[in-house]
């Protein structure tokens, strides 16, 4: 028998350390060759580690959240044959944990407090009222008593409940000899269900989650974004009432193409104004004072999976049309949610759009993709009477369809003029619709 150690490869350029997400294997487990042991995390790539011999794991480097160096030992294995690691002793390294059984240790125990009498004399029978009162005794509760000054009959723990629930016992009717019991609060509860005596919630258990992975990135970026940069937000209503018609209209006949959602438009609409404020598709490194302009428009769509908050990028979103833009929103997500979204399919974005959809809210204030310089938000659609002049000039309300779209940019690099009128150049595209899909 002999060890294998497996060492962390390089699993991307420039990559120095990777954190440890989840193991998949625990000290003592046997695992066959290609067997998932764990998965580890770079930038916003999460990366599978696969064993490459077939074995028992002895050793695993640290817990999840704990950062491993390229090189380092990940895990080490017993398996059939030499291997290819020489005895180490523990204490040699640093990142590797092994069980450790705990030498027994002789311990003197102490002997048991006595009893406390007290109990005793609290679940005594009360004395009778003729013999003199006990110092310190506990104030007895008093008796529930209905409305013609008769005791009511109910037990501790029924009376307990009752105080619990705010009832007052006055006003339950006891279904038989005239003692109150958890029934009749039952059915005193079902026919007064609007009365305020149901509990409002439930009571918890206090929770402790490490803050590792993805959600640390997510809290580090969001933190640097918020620390380095001056944000400004801007709102604009859009009707979109037209927009949709059209939406609906290209979904009517799309055969085997993708559905068209909103954002598709949006994204097209984007692209077709940042010729014209090429200062919000930029990076702006403020360590070395340099802003980059970028000619094409890598989108950023922010995606909520099930390990928090990513970002895959539409490279190139300028070139597609409206179909092509909804077949890569749909596959981008769908990679995101399901983990499987390469690391090049992660980086590199130029501007964000961030969407909640219908919970989009009536305003939101996005935090910005570091280094980018803006990001949008589109908020949910919703309807509203509006004053509507007709081809004759003459005025009448309308049922329109409405959508506030939200700004936030990074006040170093763009002022409140430019996107004010990239903003009101993007209300003319999505109430003209036309106006996107002309070439």
């Amino acid at each position: 028998m002999g060890r294998y150690t497996f060492r962390l490869p390089d699993i991307g350029e420039g990559i120095a350390e990777a954190e440890i997400v989840t193991w998949h294997v625990a000290v003592g487990d046997h695992v066959e060759e290609d067997a998932r042991l764990a998965d580890m995390m770079t930038d916003k790539a999460t990366v599978e580690m696969e064993s490459p011999v077939t074995g028992t794991v002895v050793e695993i480097a640290g817990e999840a959240g704990e950062m491993v160096a390229i090189g380092s030992p990940l895990v080490v294995l017993e398996v059939e044959g030499a291997g290819n690691a020489r005895e180490e002793a523990p204490a040699k390294s640093e990142k590797v944990q092994a069980p450790v059984e705990e030498p027994e240790q002789d311990t003197v125990s102490e002997p048991a407090p006595a009893p406390s009498p007290e109990p005793e004399q609290t679940a005594a029978a009360p004395k009778p009222a003729a013999s003199p009162p006990a110092t310190s005794a506990p104030a007895k509760p008093k008796a529930a008593v209905q409305g013609d000054g008769a005791r009511i009959l109910a037990s501790p723990a029924v009376r307990k409940r009752a105080t619990d629930l705010g009832i007052d016992l006055g006003e339950v009717r006891p279904a038989e000899d005239g003692r109150v019991r958890h029934g009749d609060l039952d059915a005193f509860l079902s026919y007064n269900a609007s009365g305020g005596f149901q509990p409002a919630g439930r009571t918890g258990e206090d929770e402790q989650v490490r803050v590792i992975g993805l959600r640390r990135r997510i809290a580090e970026n969001m933190a640097a974004s918020k620390r380095h940069i001056p944000h400004f937000a801007y709102v604009e209503e859009y009707d979109v009432t037209a927009l949709e018609e059209t939406r609906a209209q290209l979904n009517a006949g799309r055969g085997e193409r993708p559905k068209l959602t909103m954002l598709p438009f949006l994204v097209a609409a984007i692209c077709k104004l940042i010729p014209r404020y090429p200062m919000l598709n930029a990076h702006y490194d403020d360590e070395a004072g340099v802003v980059t302009r970028y000619g094409a428009v890598h989108l950023g769509m922010a995606a909520q999976t099930a390990s928090g908050l990513m970002v895959p990028v539409i490279r190139d979103a300028q070139g597609r049309n409206l179909w092509q833009l909804a077949a890569e929103i749909s596959r981008l997500a769908e990679a995101a949610r399901e983990g499987k979204a390469t690391s090049g399919e992660l980086t590199g974005s130029t501007i964000t759009i961030t969407s909640l959809g219908p919970k989009g809210g009536v305003a939101t204030t996005p935090v910005i993709n570091r280094p980018e310089v803006c990001i949008i938000g589109p908020n949910r659609i919703v309807e509203r009477p509006m004053f509507v002049t007709d081809a004759s000039g003459t005025e009448r309300i309308e049922k329109r369809k409405t959508m506030n779209i939200s700004m936030s940019c990074d006040h170093r690099v763009v002022d409140g003029w430019d996107a004010a009128s990239f903003a009101q150049d993007l209300k003319t595209l999505i109430e003209a619709p036309a106006l996107i899909l002309a070439g």
